[in-house]
């Protein structure tokens, strides 16, 4: 049996069916929706009226779907006229409104029907439900507005997912679990790391002493890193005229996104949705030689984007983000070398932090030429963009994907998506080889024989936004972080009050070498803070007692519950300072 992504969406199509079956039978007067196929899984929306369905449901639900499911030999098409269609769901408002829809637009209208069950629908599924419809859970019921829009009415949403064998099945909801275990909010507030207040509002992420660290640790790499690979640094305002942004283009294409203006002195201000207007400025403050380029202006810049509250969803969807950005400004012939760049600077980050090539691959948006209209420039420039970007890419040997419609509104992009251990994909960063922005700000170069020329911009972020990159790095390390980004990277584990004073010492004297540790001095047993210095996840444990107090050793202990046994403190901080420098995944 072919199991290819086809396979999987038509295999998770018709578990929608039979999952829409089940509620019919269990609630006839509930209303279908839409039931698709999704990344790992599907979902059914069903208005209920006035009853409210649990997760508590779920179970009595899917014994009516293996109940059914013995019945359904086969899917069967046919093709039905509008009015016959509008008989079938006269009753069904949300069907009705499908069927307007899909006759205006010339679509043809069909039904598929297995066991008693009939759906509008168009088409793909399975060939023999009863045999192939076995390996399936129902996981969540959630609130979902109908086509998506919170103008309309809220429904209730159906999650599951459906494997071709019990052994796909078990293996996809073990990885579930994890990622429960691992999940950000959770860890993040475990291990005070940080947090979210209503009186600051909705999206707008607070962090704390802890989480502070991890977030200056992985700003420090990347400013030492960028420096080595040429880029030098800017900074810009939180917030701008109008007008600039109506020459980037942003308003009105992307005035949605932005907050609403303030009035200063009679002028709108916007809060800065994106970095790069500013750092063009920047470009124009003075003529620019061919001599100069490229020219990588580099910024950690927060920028403010205006996020429905809906989706917000703890550090992944935040409304203010602090971006590893920069602008690379460079002529046509020198773009592709540093396009190339760029993607190798991606790779350099991702091999530290623990990921293979297996881990992340590139998705290439790409206008829909249907619609034209959303997009600034000319074809010509749209396309010699994509060419350089294609090639590359190709000469980067990363994975490529293409999104028909994933374009931005002024020219082919590309973001990289990343997977955690726990198998969660994020969107990391995106990217993009910009030949129109140039002609809007007028970014010019003399070149080498007296002429002025349009620059090329490369837009990039590798590390993204810190939010986003902390929230997949929690859930990566499931919050047992590298030594040199570990909050507290050792804490000094006193066994008596007689060993004490000697633990201040070797805890100062870690200090000084710029270790960041911690003295746990609690009036508890050993075993207590060992306890708790695992549940915190800090990499080091340094047991003192009298044995090691009369030797002036440590006993070194590993959160991975490895003992050391005794070392000298000497010894051990050279063992430490190592990690960090290298900046080991390894204790």
């Amino acid at each position: 049996m072919a199991k290819d992504s086809k396979y999987l969406d038509n295999l998770r199509h018709s578990c929608a069916h039979l999952l829409a079956a089940a509620v019919i039978d269990l609630w006839p007067n509930a209303k279908r929706t839409i039931g698709p196929s999704i990344a790992d899984g599907f979902y059914y929306d069903f208005d209920f009226g006035r009853i409210r369905i649990s997760e508590e449901d779920l179970p009595k639900i899917e014994k009516k779907m293996h109940d059914i499911v013995h019945e359904w030999n086969e899917f069967t098409g046919k093709e039905v006229s509008k009015s016959e269609a509008k008989k079938l769901y006269k009753d069904n408002p949300y069907k009705l409104e499908l069927v307007e829809e899909f006759a205006s637009e010339g679509q043809k209208l069909t039904t598929y029907k297995s066991g008693d069950y009939v759906d509008l629908c168009r088409g793909g599924h399975i060939d023999s439900p009863a045999g192939e419809l076995k390996h399936f859970k129902l996981l969540s019921v959630a609130g979902a507005y109908w086509r998506g829009s919170e103008k309309n009415k809220m429904l209730t949403r159906i999650y599951g997912t459906c494997w071709p064998t019990k052994k796909e099945l078990d293996e996809y909801l073990n990885k579930l679990e994890l990622a429960k275990e691992r999940d950000h909010r959770k860890l993040g507030k475990e291990l005070d790391l940080f947090t979210f207040a209503d009186e600051v509002g909705p999206g707008l992420p607070l962090w704390t002493p802890k989480g502070t660290i991890i977030r200056d640790e992985l700003e420090t790499w990347a400013k030492e890193t960028e420096k080595k690979w040429g880029y030098v640094r800017v900074a810009t305002p939180h917030i701008a005229k109008g007008q600039l942004y109506e020459i980037s283009g942003h308003l009105p294409y992307y005035k949605d996104d932005m907050y609403p203006p303030m009035e200063i002195e009679g002028e709108n201000y916007y809060l800065k949705g994106m970095n790069c207007p500013h750092h063009h400025m920047i470009y124009l403050s003075r003529p620019r030689s061919y001599k100069e380029l490229p020219l990588r202006l580099a910024e950690y810049g927060t920028v403010y984007r205006n996020e429905q509250s809906g989706s917000l969803f703890g550090l992944l969807r935040v409304r203010s983000i602090a971006q590893n950005d920069s602008h690379i400004y460079c002529t046509e012939s020198q773009a592709e070398a540093e396009f190339l760049d760029v993607l190798k600077l991606h790779e350099y980050y991702y091999k530290i932090l623990g990921l293979t090539k297996d881990d992340y691959y590139i998705v290439l948006g790409l206008p829909d030429e249907s619609k034209r209209d959303k997009y600034h420039g000319d074809k010509e420039l749209w396309d010699k963009a994509e060419k350089i970007m294609r090639s590359a890419i190709a000469k980067s040997g990363i994975r490529l994907k293409e999104d028909i419609g994933g374009a931005a509104f002024y020219g082919p992009k590309i973001d990289f998506n990343i997977k955690s251990a726990t198998g969660r994909e994020f969107g990391a960063s995106t990217n993009q080889l910009d030949l129109y922005m140039p002609m809007r700000f007028k970014l010019i170069y003399t070149d080498q024989d007296g002429k002025e020329k349009y620059c090329v911009v490369i837009h990039r972020a590798p590390l993204g936004s810190h939010e986003r990159f902390i929230g997949f790095l929690i859930e990566h390390y499931g919050g047992a972080f590298p030594v040199w980004l570990s909050p507290v990277q050792l804490k000094v584990l006193p066994i008596t009050e007689r060993n004490i004073a000697y633990a201040n010492e070797v805890t100062e004297e870690l200090k000084n070498q710029g270790i960041r540790v911690e003295l746990d001095s609690r009036n508890e047993t050993l075993q207590s803070k060992i306890r708790d210095a695992q549940l915190e996840k800090v990499p080091y444990m340094l047991i003192i007692g009298d044995k090691e107090q009369s030797k002036d050793k440590v006993a070194v202990r590993l959160r991975t519950e490895k003992d050391l046994g005794q070392i000298s403190l000497e010894k051990f901080i050279t063992l430490v300072k190592n990690k960090i420098a290298s900046k080991s995944l390894d204790l």
